[in-house]
Parts: structure tokens; sequence; C-alpha cells
């Protein structure tokens, strides 16, 4: 999804069935500035992937003191789990350094894309040792980390107060910390820098982070796979998603073009800047020498994945898996349309659900959906562990100690009910 502020509100159910999309935050607004614990929502467009609607933002007092402790690098930890697996790709499975199969069974921890372009801090909620406690409770082992290129990168718009080596800093000890619990962190490139005004655009007045655009750009996303690379390439514990949820298809009519674009970049059809495609971004990781597992999204919001193997990009390290997100509004959100167009793709690499969601409080859809990957030994993450409305969101969680909401009490149930 977006991410909160990421959060978008969400469109009537009906109207958004025909897109596919992750939820993210707008921006902030005047009056995010109260302390109150309400939501706002921002109407999107009838065309737009399904977003989440937005939480108020946190009075200036309390931004100060979030990203005091979001940037604590020297917390303690207190190790409670076996250290997160080295995963790989052997076929169409993941394994750890034994051999032995594995998934990736979690939830998704929103903020680390937008409050830092907001200027209200670094992540959105405590990050603090129990608060990742509550998190593994659950009997979670991964949890995906959206990040902001342009904070990760510290650009001169950034507040350097949650940008560049505190930005950084941050996320290391919050990576630190999951690890600590057994758990495996996943960054990913969620928000990206890049002027655009075609269709599905969400911020078309400004080239900053401040929303998801169609795909990566060629003027900063490398640079910051290089450093994130550079960053975590000797702890291959840590997963990379190379970008949140493209969306070339919605710039042209021509699908081919949208999908060579999404390996190639380049100038795509109908996207005002230089796009880097996913082969790019791979070989960034890559020359940095990073070996560890990457995740790479298809199309239409990461919702597409129909030509996923025909264009897959060539990774000589060999350690790939398919990214796919699914929500009850998505065109994608059926038993046979998964057995018609990601059945192919499971059966010849891993396959993680990076986020699974509905917009109705309650979770029929993402049970269906858990019985059929679980039935195909694939992984999935829920969206997601903020604290905000169920259906807006869509939340797991009312509060950080994992008071699940009632979407959120099947996939809590869920994977307890597995161990």
């Amino acid at each position: 999804m977006r991410a909160p502020p990421r959060l978008y509100a969400l469109v009537a159910a009906a109207v958004l069935s025909v897109v596919g999309t992750a939820l993210v935050p707008t921006g902030a607004t005047a009056s995010a500035a109260s302390a109150s614990a309400t939501t706002t929502a921002s109407v999107a467009p009838a065309d737009a992937p399904s977003k989440r609607s937005m939480p108020s933002m946190p009075s200036k007092a309390s931004k100060a003191s979030k990203a005091s402790k979001a940037s604590k690098a020297t917390e303690p930890l207190r190790p409670n789990a076996a250290a997160p697996p080295k995963l790989r790709a052997s076929g169409n499975k993941l394994v750890d350094e034994n051999g032995t199969t594995r998934r990736l069974l979690g939830v998704n921890r929103s903020g680390g894309e937008f409050m830092c372009v907001q200027g209200y801090g670094i992540f959105d909620g405590p990050v603090d040792d129990a608060s990742v406690k509550a998190i593994a409770d659950w009997k979670v082992n991964a949890v995906r980390i959206p990040l902001n290129e342009e904070c990760w990168l510290g650009l001169s718009h950034i507040d350097p107060a949650y940008g560049g080596t505190n930005y950084i800093a941050a996320v290391k000890a919050l990576v630190a910390r999951l690890e600590a619990h057994g758990i495996t962190p996943i960054v990913e490139l969620h928000w990206s820098h890049g002027t655009y005004t075609g269709g599905d655009s969400h911020c078309p007045d400004t080239a900053y982070a401040t929303c998801q655009k169609p795909m990566p750009n060629a003027q900063y996303t490398p640079a910051f796979w290089t450093s994130v690379a550079q960053t975590f390439k000797s702890d291959q514990a840590v997963v990379f998603d190379l970008f949140n949820e493209p969306f070339p298809d919605r710039a042209t009519s021509d699908l081919t073009a949208a999908w060579k674009c999404w390996r190639d970049g380049g100038s795509c059809p109908g996207i005002d800047f230089q796009v880097a495609g996913m082969q790019t971004l791979l070989n960034a990781v890559r020359a940095a020498g990073a070996k560890n597992l990457v995740l790479i999204p298809g199309v239409a919001y990461s919702n597409d994945l129909r030509q996923w193997l025909t264009y897959k990009p060539n990774d000589p390290a060999g350690n790939l898996a398919a990214a796919w997100h699914t929500y009850n509004f998505n065109t994608c959100s059926s038993e046979s349309c998964f057995n018609e167009q990601l059945a192919p793709v499971i059966a010849q690499v891993p396959f993680v659900a990076g986020e699974i969601g509905e917009n109705t409080c309650s979770h029929g859809y993402i049970d269906r959906v858990m019985a059929w990957l679980d039935a195909k030994g694939a992984s999935y993450l829920g969206w997601t562990w903020n604290t905000w409305d169920c259906s807006s969101g869509p939340s797991l969680i009312s509060d950080y100690n994992g008071t699940p909401t009632n979407f959120g009490v099947g996939l809590r149930d869920h994977l307890k009910g597995m161990q």
C-alpha cells in the first residue's frame, strides 16, 4: 500500500476493485500538527490504487521526543530467539544456511517512508525493544520496513534530524532489534523522487518523495540501493525489496512497453523522469558486494506478475524472489486469478506476498489468501503494524502492545496456530 500517510483515503471498494496497490500516507495537513489520535482522510482519485487514510500527526513537542527515541542505537537489546537465517533462493523455495526450507511470515512496519519527508520524525510509533517483542509475540518471523530514498540520502530539503546519518542509524537500530528477536528484516524502498503527472498520479505538483511514484528514478534510486547494500552486505539475514508498488502500466496502455520499462528503465512512455529499472537497481546491489536475497515486485501496484518470468532481471548471485501485493479491492483477488497468474511464478521462483490486507475491518479475504499461499509453501506479510484505522489503514493493531483490530485477529490467530 502506500504508506500512511501513506494513508490515502480509500475510495469505495467497488471503484477501487479495478486497481491494485498498497497503502500510503498523504502529505501532512495543517491540522495534522494536533496531538489527537483521530485519523484524517483525503479522497484518492477513482482510478488510484488502494491507499489508506492518514492518521493525524503528532505535535511538535511529541515529534522531537519520538525522533529521539526512534534514533537510539544504544538502546539495550534483549535477544530471546535464535538469529534469523541467511536466506537464499533454491529453486522455488527459500532455504537457510543448512538448506532447510523457510517461509517469511510477518507484518509491515510503516512509518519510515513518510514521517521524515513530512518533517515529523523517523518512525510512526515506538520501535523500541518492547514494541518489537510485541510483534514477535504474534509468532512473526519477518518484518518489512518501508523507507524513503530522500531521507536515507539526506537530501537538502529533509530535516537533518530525521535524514542522512540519523535516518540510517535509526534503520540500522531497528534492524538490530528485529534480529535480536529472531526476526528477518526486509528493507524496502517505498517512496522515491521524480515528478509524475500521468495516470494514477498521487502528487503531481512535486518531485519530492511524498507519495508513490510509478517507477524508481535514475537520479537517486541507484545511489540509494548502493548505499543500502553497502550498509547491510555483511549481514545476509537482511532481505532487500527493490521497490514498493511499480505501476508503469498506468502510464501507458502498451503493456509490453510497461514491462520493458519495469526491467530496463530509461525513457519510459508516460513517465516524466528518467527511470531506473529493476535490472539497474539489482546491478547496484550486486556491484556493492551484497549477496542478500532480493525481492522484485510486479506491475499494477505489485498485483500483476503475469510477465514477471519473461522480464525477470539477470542476477549473477542467483538470489531473487518474486514479490506480490494483494488486497480485497485489487484486480487479482480471487483463487481463479491466483491459479492462473501466480501459480506459474510460484512453480519457478520463491514467492513473497509482501503485503496482504483488506479494508473490511474483518479478515475473510486474507484468510483465503493465507490458505492459498500456505498450500503453495509461499510467504506473506500483513499490512500493517500501525495503529491506524482497520478500514482506512488497514491496520492490524489498535495499540503497540499488539492488541489486534478485528482485521488483525485473522493474521495473529493464523500465525500463532501454525506454531
